[in-house]
């Protein structure tokens, strides 16, 4: 599985789809740090941050998944069975951990004042929890799931803006939190509930990719 997920980072990073990604990362952040992030409001970017990055991380994975031609996944199947999903998801998640560390960097570079260590520790967590839903979206999104391209890149349009609105509206429990994590952030709350908070963060995408194990599964 370590093997099969080597080769998938770096089919994908020989490919073009690995710079798309990448090209938006970077726009993204040109615009997100065209100016320092002032004193006092450190977590508060930090959570922007790691909210606003979740389609980037959805892109980046469905890409990796998508790379991959149907003849070679079922050779990959037949050969290591289920832990070929998992080496897919596995490869996903540590390309968009290297987009997130290329955010987080760049992050840090323009905040006024030294954040405490809790708060780059809470950043770091919710960025990890941003990939996770990110990379969850992505894989459900991914060809073995949707073969349409155009029905792929709508559902997960679609896909991230209804976590958003489903975290502004009166049943937030129906998705990752990801507005209460800019909500708390913002106003100084975040750091007491972030456990909490994590763990609510963990079960839609756990559940999620329970789902696309088993549909993959299904899939021709």
């Amino acid at each position: 599985m370590i093997a099969l997920a080597r080769f998938r980072i770096a089919a994908y990073v020989r490919s073009h789809r690995a710079f798309q990604p990448l090209i938006g990362l970077l726009v993204l952040l040109g615009i997100l740090y065209a100016g320092p992030v002032p004193s006092g409001a450190e977590l508060g970017a930090m959570a922007d941050s790691a909210a606003i990055l979740i389609p980037v991380f959805a892109w980046a994975a469905r890409g990796l998944l998508d790379g991959e031609p149907d003849e070679q996944r079922m050779i990959a199947i037949t050969a290591v069975g289920r832990a070929e999903a998992t080496a897919g998801i596995a490869a996903a998640w540590i390309f968009n951990s290297g987009l997130a560390a290329l955010s987080f960097v760049a992050l840090v570079l323009r905040l006024s004042d030294g954040p405490s260590t809790a708060t780059v520790l809470a950043g770091v967590g919710l960025h990890l929890l941003a990939i996770l839903a990110g990379t969850t979206l992505g894989a459900l999104t991914s060809r073995p799931i949707l073969s349409s391209p155009a029905t792929s890149t709508l559902v997960l349009l679609l896909g991230y803006l209804a976590v958003l609105l489903l975290s502004m509206s009166g049943l937030p429990w129906l998705t990752v939190p990801v507005m209460t994590w800019m909500r708390e952030a913002h106003h100084g709350e975040l750091l007491a509930h972030f456990p909490a908070l994590a763990a609510w963060s963990l079960l839609w995408p756990v559940l999620g990719l329970a789902a696309y194990a088993r549909l993959r599964r299904t899939r021709p």
